[in-house]
């Protein structure tokens, strides 16, 4: 599917889950809920959802000390805060490619393949520890484990995490057994596409390189518990959401909810996620016994004020370096995108 068709089909996916998230409601419910909420909670909720991304940037240099290391926390935090306004501003999460071609551009000890590359390791364990959250959420006597298109919502997260092991387990290999990788893409290469053979062994090199941290044990026990440490700070911002409108479900509830919305994100929508958020936000509160309305109020209210920080900040960042949206698309482009 070409970019053109992609976008398309992610804001109309967007649209049509806003407009069947709305659906019914009555707009004056949902502005008193929001009318009437706690704002000091709002405003803890804001404060620690924003704070997650200082978390990504110190796991970040982790992950690229084994090309570079102890990299400037300030260029890592940067590029993230480029990165996370891409994926809210731009289409079809170009904020991974303005990421890594900022971080590039910062600095000339990480090319921006192995920064590329990098992404995989962080985006897999985010995969790995949300869904490992999750299945620890599902352990507590609040959560409900009824059914969702047939099946039990317990039977999704155990295939979700049997899909990350192997994902991580596949980076693996390219991490211990590069020359057989290498030896079977360029077989495969010279077959169908040879003028791409020697292009793409250098990008697969590189992203070899940029999965480095897998080799040493005590990296990768930092990088999980960064990943963990952010996942955890996430689920209390989802709380203090809660508490904020008068949800009175609990951590477990956040936990659950906030992987639901991470693997629904995954599919392609407008930037920002709009209506991709609401409409799990709706449904997943709506296991625990939430109403509509107050769900629909915590989706919104949250998604807004989470959404304004982290990306008034990347513009100013993105403004600082000097960078144009012409770079991006010339970024996208060298990932293959």
């Amino acid at each position: 599917m070409n970019t053109r068709w992609r976008n398309a089909l992610g804001v109309s996916l967007s649209a049509g889950l806003l407009i069947w998230t709305l659906w019914g409601q009555d707009p004056a419910v949902i502005a008193g809920h929001l009318r009437d909420s706690n704002w000091w909670w709002w405003a803890a909720a804001c404060l620690t959802g924003t704070l997650i991304f200082p978390l990504r940037a110190v796991r970040w240099r982790i992950i690229l000390s084994p090309i570079a290391a102890k990299l400037p926390i300030n260029q890592l935090w940067r590029a993230t805060a480029i990165g996370m306004m891409g994926n809210n501003l731009l289409p079809a999460r170009a904020g991974e490619f303005a990421r890594a071609y900022a971080l590039s551009r910062e600095t000339d000890r990480v090319s921006f393949s192995a920064a590329f590359a990098s992404l995989a390791v962080d985006r897999i364990f985010d995969a790995f520890v949300v869904l490992m959250l999750m299945l620890v959420a599902m352990s507590s006597p609040a959560f409900p484990d009824l059914p969702i298109g047939g099946r039990p919502v317990r039977d999704y997260v155990n295939f979700g995490a049997i899909v990350a092991t192997g994902a991580l387990g596949a980076l693996y290999l390219i991490v211990f057994f590069p020359k057989p990788i290498l030896t079977i893409y360029e077989w495969f290469v010279r077959r169908i596409a040879p003028r791409f053979e020697e292009k793409g062994r250098q990008t697969l090199l590189a992203f070899a390189s940029g999965l480095g941290v897998l080799k040493h044990p005590g990296r990768f026990a930092a990088v999980l518990f960064w990943t963990i440490a952010h996942w955890l700070l996430n689920g209390i911002a989802f709380l203090c959401a809660f508490k904020a409108v008068g949800i009175t479900a609990g951590f477990s509830a956040a936990l659950l909810l906030q992987g639901l919305i991470a693997i629904g994100v995954a599919v392609p929508s407008a930037p920002g996620f709009f209506g991709v958020f609401e409409k799990i936000g709706q449904v997943g509160l709506g296991l625990y016994g939430v109403e509509k309305g107050l769900a629909t109020s915590w989706a919104i209210g949250f998604h807004l004020l989470t959404f304004i920080p982290i990306t008034l900040l990347g513009i100013y960042y993105f403004g600082q370096l000097g960078l144009h949206f012409k770079d991006l698309k010339r970024a996208e482009d060298a990932g293959g995108a």
